[in-house]
């Protein structure tokens, strides 16, 4: 150890992550010493690592943090995670950013200050390339004198700010590749929640807990779509035909227009949404390269709306991946097994209930059958704690009929996966 360059052991500390650890290593010697102050270049203050920061005070804490980084000198990442702590004095909060301002790349912090403290004026026009800020709130967004020329991935969680200041922060970060918005408090100017984010740059959005009327965005090279226990009236994507990857989790959406961009999507997973199917299908029929579709909770407007494999078959030619939650309503399963045609090259079938009956092993058997290449298949199952006879019945028919079913597929791995 004491032949390695006090670079080396600076990397090995700054792998370490949490502040207590990086200080107790420190303390092995002057060269540990020497490493930590020249040479650290992560610190990580969070609640979690360490028991005993929920039992300081406040300003106890605030001292703490201060001394552990005014005794470094070229920190490229900061964070400060304390659930626990209601809010920290703007004083501390504004010396640690402006001392490690000029080195930072990656900032990542979660506590309220008081007063506020805004944070992108400190941060603004340096080398910062990832942010993430959480419980705090940002106003008055100058594009021209806050920039980010280098921040290529935001996340915004629990914050307050306003549309028109959320588009002006999408501006004034030139490089932007991904957006996190999570639970934001949208302040609007107007009587309709309508919001409107442009950018040239940004591959990849993840939107979760936001209510708006209308979501409009503009991203030419968006490749990821994600949105989460969302409620929007309106969300449209205007963009070139960049996206790859969408997924809908829990979203309540009247009109969900995502325009002519599918044609490259590889990746559609869908759960937990009321969807018409002929609508939907529409809208990605022409993703000839998707690989891998995913429909799970999912509600049809129209209960008379079947998905039949024979259209999954002939408009996703090189569909991998098939996961299907089973749904048999008044005796209309909504997965149809219609048609002739095969899933030549699904290797793995992903399928579940919510209420078990005996129809379901039939329609396992019916997929399998028109799966070939088939290598994996997942069963997903929702048992519940009070079991009636008739359930345990149906409970063990399904069993049996697996069991005989697998001897005609040995090469298939089988998973079960019970909640």
């Amino acid at each position: 150890m004491e032949n390695l360059p006090v670079e080396v052991i600076g990397n090995i500390l700054s792998r370490l992550g949490a502040a207590r650890d990086v200080v107790i290593a420190s303390a092995t010697c002057r060269k540990w010493r020497d490493a930590c102050k020249n040479h650290l270049h992560k610190l990580s203050f969070n609640s979690n690592d360490w028991p005993v920061y929920r039992d300081l005070t406040t300003s106890r804490l605030e001292i703490l943090i201060t001394q552990t980084i005014f005794q470094t000198t070229s920190l490229q990442c900061l964070e400060i995670f304390m659930d626990d702590v209601d809010e920290f004095s703007a004083a501390p909060v504004i010396a640690w950013l402006m001392y490690t301002r000029d080195t930072l790349r990656s900032l990542f912090y979660n506590v309220r200050t008081t007063p506020n403290v805004n944070i992108l004026e400190k941060c603004g026009r340096q080398k910062l390339e990832t942010l993430m800020l959480a419980q705090n709130s940002i106003t008055g967004v100058e594009p021209s004198y806050q920039k980010f020329p280098c921040l290529k991935s935001l996340s915004l969680s629990n914050v307050s700010i306003s549309a028109l200041d959320l588009s002006l922060l999408l501006t004034a970060c030139p490089k932007i590749e991904v957006l996190v918005l999570i639970n934001l408090e949208i302040a609007m100017s107007d009587a309709q929640a309508t919001m409107e984010l442009s950018s040239l740059t940004l591959k990849n959005i993840h939107v979760e807990a936001i209510s708006l009327d209308k979501f409009i965005l503009e991203a030419d090279s968006l490749e990821v779509l994600q949105l989460k226990d969302s409620t929007l009236e309106l969300f449209e994507l205007i963009s070139k035909r960049s996206l790859r990857h969408l997924k809908i989790d829990d979203v309540s959406v009247i009109h969900l227009d995502i325009g002519e961009s599918t044609e490259h999507l590889e990746v559609v997973d869908v759960s937990n949404f009321t969807i018409m199917w002929p609508k939907f299908h529409q809208m990605i029929s022409k993703s000839l390269k998707l690989r891998k579709l995913r429909l799970w909770g999912v509600v049809f407007d129209d209960e008379d709306e079947i998905v039949d494999v024979e259209t999954v078959a002939m408009c996703f030619p090189l569909l991998s991946h098939l996961s299907l939650s089973y749904d048999l309503r008044d005796g209309l399963l909504h997965y149809g097994l219609q048609g002739s045609s095969c899933l030549e090259n699904v290797v793995e079938l992903e399928l579940g209930w919510t209420v078990i009956s005996d129809h379901f092993s039939h329609w396992v058997e019916g997929l399998l059958e028109r799966c070939p290449s088939i290598k994996r298949l997942v069963i997903h199952g929702l048992v519940s704690e009070t079991k009636t006879p008739d359930e345990c019945h149906t409970l063990a028919n399904f069993t049996s009929s697996i069991v005989r079913l697998m001897r005609k597929y040995m090469h298939v791995n089988v998973l079960f996966v019970y909640e």
